[in-house]
């Protein structure tokens, strides 16, 4: 059944590179002392695939900066990392208001590029500023149908998905109520995506997350650690730390439905999975690859319109 359903389904040609944040964006020998917490540290490791993903140091790359309340600076950070992988294609996009998403220049520019990356922030600005107008058309239109790149570190990684965490303390994530979740940009359904994921303490808000979407498979980013997702469905590890992937299909018990507001939630048989770097995950079969690179996937389909 599964198989029939996936047939009448687009398979994306573009792909995802979603980042849990704080990804490493090379040595400034200035500023001193250089702090690394994790022994299989590499370098500009992601971004450098987000370069490679994109199509080499030639191709070009904007970078939107509208989730950030200091979009300059931030936008000035990226510039410079990718300068150090030897881009030279690579602009920024301030775009701070629904007004400015219908710039001409900018949807010029977006049919033009080979990736967009989407800084960190407040994910709900993402939705807000780009739901239902044609900037989030063509991008989307573009990842489903061209060899089009969509990145996102923080804020733009959990604005990636249909269904989007926007708020939830994480010390409170155990009551029922306390994450908040609405519409995100869309480019991939059934997953939730968290960020910070291990830093910030969020694996009962992911979680709480699943357990009221039992149908999205949960998906936690440490820091300096992403996924790369192919057709819409395989995903790879990447990057210095931990991927862990929370799924709800099987739950047995959950009171989530019948606690009044504020009640800590109870629930039975959810199942997680720690991927580090190079293990994978089938969204479609739910399925752990330990070796994302040689793991099998479902045929690419014809797309539908």
């Amino acid at each position: 059944m599964l198989n029939n359903l996936l047939q009448f389904m687009v398979v994306p040609t573009g792909k995802l590179i979603a980042i849990g944040g704080s990804e490493d964006k090379g040595t400034d020998l200035e500023s001193g002392h250089i702090h690394r917490n994790n022994l299989n540290f590499f370098e500009l490791a992601i971004l450098r695939r987000i370069v490679e993903e994109a199509g080499g140091p030639s191709s070009r790359i904007e970078i939107i900066t509208t989730a950030s309340t200091i979009p300059f600076e931030l936008g000035n950070n990226y510039l410079d990392a990718f300068g150090k992988i030897g881009c030279v294609h690579v602009n920024t996009m301030h775009i701070r208001t629904r007004q400015d998403a219908l710039n001409q220049e900018y949807l010029e520019r977006v049919r033009l590029c080979d990736a967009i990356m989407f800084t960190g922030g407040n994910q709900l600005r993402l939705s807000a500023t780009f739901g239902g107008t044609e900037f989030l058309k063509i991008i989307t239109e573009r990842y489903r149908n061209d060899k089009f790149l969509i990145a996102g570190t923080s804020a733009g990684a959990m604005a990636m998905s249909n269904t989007m965490i926007y708020e939830g303390n994480s010390t409170r994530a155990h009551l029922k109520g306390e994450v908040k979740i609405t519409t995100g940009l869309g480019f991939i359904d059934r997953v939730i995506i968290d960020s910070h994921f291990e830093k910030r303490g969020r694996f009962g808000r992911l979680t709480q997350a699943v357990a009221t979407n039992p149908a999205c498979i949960g998906i936690g980013l440490g820091e300096d650690t992403g996924i790369l997702v192919t057709e819409g469905n395989k995903l790879e590890a990447i990057g210095s730390g931990l991927v862990v992937i929370i799924d709800g299909h099987n739950i047995l018990h959950s009171n989530i439905a019948d606690i009044p507001e504020g009640n800590p939630i109870s629930i039975e048989n959810i199942i997680a999975h720690f991927c580090e770097k190079g293990n994978g995950y089938l969204i479609n079969e739910r399925k752990f690859l330990i070796e994302a690179q040689a793991g099998s996937v479902i045929p690419k389909q014809v797309h539908v319109e």
